[in-house]
């Protein structure tokens, strides 16, 4: 299978990416709003990664992006970014929150500093963007922000509590903040994945349970990064214009 054909669902639209670097789904989101008419902005807290990310999407894609590093933990990268992008495109159209970072320990063994990075980046991290993304959008009376959220904040996963935690916070910060951005036209929704396979992910996770979790699936097999993607570019366009604090499964696991 390969992505479907351009159908200019976010032409002359501009898109921020967050995590974009990598081959995951912030990647292959960055690269399909980029298919369907985007301008694009990405951003990573691997700065080689990232220039990688800008210089491959480029060459697939003929779209130069604005690439800036960022760490979602730190506020005034955060700022940083949003003015990068401000100065450059003049204005906003849609934010990806797609930065997150997951890890495997049981609640007994579980320190602080696991729970507060987990946490931080995957919820915290969110918030920041989406609170930077509103101040913009709000006051121009338009705009879009997709969050990823996950299936692991609708069902119970051991080893994953700090993990499950923040994506369920995701989805809830999705709701409330979609509740306060509607009344000023911006609508606010998320995107739940189960199992994407990309590179990264067969590094940090053993086959046997890739196996076991591709065979829960109702394809017998994983997502691919830009299966994902596809949904996020729908939430992003016109399509999905009365869409409001949705989470919306990718996936055959429901809740």
């Amino acid at each position: 299978m390969s992505a479907p054909t351009s159908h200019r669902l976010l032409a002359d639209r501009t898109v921020l990416v967050t995590a974009a670097a990598g081959t995951g789904i912030g990647y292959a989101t960055a690269e399909r709003c980029a298919q369907e008419g985007a301008r694009i902005a990405i951003s990573d807290r691997h700065e080689r990664r990232l220039a990688e990310a800008a210089e491959r999407l480029t060459e697939l894609t003929g779209v130069e992006p604005v690439a800036v590093t960022c760490d979602v933990t730190d506020e005034t990268q955060v700022r940083r970014m949003f003015d990068t992008v401000l100065e450059r495109f003049g204005h906003l159209d849609v934010l990806v929150n797609n930065a997150g970072l997951g890890g495997t320990a049981t609640v007994a063994e579980m320190t602080d500093e696991q729970w507060h990075g987990v946490l931080d980046v995957t919820l915290t991290g969110t918030f920041r963007c989406t609170r930077a993304a509103l101040r913009h959008m709000m006051p121009r009376g338009s705009g879009v922000i997709v969050n990823n959220a996950s299936v692991i904040g609708w069902r119970a996963q051991e080893g994953q509590a700090h993990y499950a935690a923040a994506k369920a916070g995701v989805m809830a910060l999705t709701r409330c903040s979609a509740l306060e951005a509607a009344k000023s036209g911006v609508r606010v929704n998320a995107v739940s994945p189960s199992l994407v396979m990309h590179p990264h992910l067969a590094k940090v996770t053993t086959p046997e349970l890739l196996t076991e979790l591709a065979e829960r699936e109702a394809f017998g097999r994983p997502a691919e990064p830009w299966e994902v993607a596809n949904v996020i570019v729908f939430l992003a366009s016109d399509y999905a214009s009365y869409l409001v604090g949705e989470v919306i499964s990718v996936s055959s696991q429901h809740p």
